[in-house]
């Protein structure tokens, strides 16, 4: 997938975007539902179950449709979440659901979620996200800074 094009688009359509927000944002997501394992544990319940096993798993990450992720995230804390980015709803959960895969992917290199206490259970994900991007940052990407 091309994030670049993926992100320029989303960035265009709702203006700027602070990408220290949606870092922010999705770490407290992260935190609200008790690290990496509890948001797991939650998508799991929400449905996906087959794309988080793929996630974590060491082979390829299935997709994960936005309105999939919305319901399984719940409308409060997509609700949430949107107003930490400053985002609309129809922009983040695309964003959400492109990068959410790869998120997990990255926290789970052996194919193992971290466990509750674990200090890569409560992830970094400004760090993350720019070493997804291949170190150029959200901000060039999403029109911020």
């Amino acid at each position: 997938m091309d994030f670049s094009n993926l992100l320029a688009g989303l960035g265009g359509a709702a203006g700027p975007v602070d990408p220290a927000n949606l870092g922010s944002g999705v770490q407290e997501v992260f935190a609200a539902h008790g690290g990496v394992d509890g948001l797991l544990a939650k998508l799991r319940a929400g449905g996906l179950a087959q794309q988080v096993d793929s996630w974590v798993s060491t082979g390829a990450n299935q997709p994960v449709a936005p309105a999939q992720l919305g319901a399984a995230l719940g409308p409060d804390t997509v609700s949430q979440l949107a107003a930490k980015t400053g985002m609309s709803i129809q922009t983040l959960l695309p964003l959400l659901a492109s990068f959410l895969p790869l998120i997990i992917d990255h926290l789970t290199p052996t194919g193992q979620a971290p466990k509750p206490g674990e200090e890569a259970n409560q992830p970094d994900l400004g760090g993350l996200l720019g070493g997804i991007l291949g170190g150029g940052g959200l901000g060039g990407l999403l029109g911020g800074r």
